[in-house]
């Protein structure tokens, strides 16, 4: 997809019903107050119905209440073990009867019966260009082997640890001197960019999950996604380009 401008801006979706979104968080929910901040100006494309988290002392709960969000507390230390707490999770979320459910710095790894249950409605934002990167430490790791280019995806969620198909990217392009905070602040801000477009794309109808793979109006979507460059994104987000 040549023009990024065209791909994110040139579609007009069909009215249909509010779709119910149920965010999972574990800290800040820094990601998820960019979903709240598009859901006020009415340009999500759905409703976040709930935010639940693992971490009673999570700061995006705090978030969730002050946007009239239901904020539910599921402390996983109080389960025997991962499956029951997965367990116990699918029940609160299906409480919500979600069309989608949005991963926002939810530190758990899930058990293949949640992904199951769920798949192909369960996106993910990742701190890397994937596939490269999975894991943690991503924006160290990068510096490390001296790359010069970093970044953030959304995928779907599969039992592949942040190995399910991508949907859409943003580049940042690695400056002399950077460090792990700087180069985290940077791509922070792609995330904020990125994570509500796929969202929308979702609840529009227009992103689907494939057996193959994923699809943005119909159409098979390459390994990377769509791929924002770092120009393309500085532009989106104002940035200053000069490095």
């Amino acid at each position: 997809m040549s023009d990024a401008s065209d791909t994110l801006n040139d579609f007009t979706s069909e009215p249909v019903g509010a779709r119910r979104v149920v965010v999972l968080i574990s800290g800040s929910g820094s990601n998820l107050q960019a979903l709240i901040d598009e859901q006020t100006h009415d340009r999500l494309g759905g409703e976040i119905v709930a935010v639940i988290s693992n971490e009673p002392d999570a700061y995006g709960l705090v978030r969730a209440r002050e946007a009239g969000i239901d904020a539910v507390v599921l402390p996983h230390r109080e389960y025997e073990n991962r499956d029951a707490y997965d367990g116990a999770l699918i029940k609160v979320i299906e409480r919500h009867e979600p069309d989608l459910i949005v991963l926002a710095g939810f530190m758990r790894i899930l058990t293949p019966r949640f992904v199951q249950r769920f798949l192909g409605r369960m996106l993910n934002i990742h701190p890397s260009l994937l596939p490269a990167y999975q894991g943690l430490d991503t924006h160290a790791r990068a510096l490390a082997d001296g790359v010069a280019e970093h970044g953030c995806s959304v995928h779907f969620v599969t039992e592949e640890l942040d190995g399910g198909p991508v949907v859409i990217q943003a580049a940042v392009d690695v400056a002399e001197g950077e460090t792990e905070a700087s180069l985290k602040e940077k791509v922070h801000a792609r995330e904020h960019l990125i994570y509500p477009i796929a969202v929308k794309w979702f609840l529009e109808g227009r992103l689907q999950f494939a057996p193959g793979g994923a699809t943005l109006d119909g159409m098979p979507l390459p390994a990377q996604g769509v791929r924002l460059s770092h120009a393309d994104a500085a532009e989106e987000l104002d940035e200053d380009q000069e490095l």
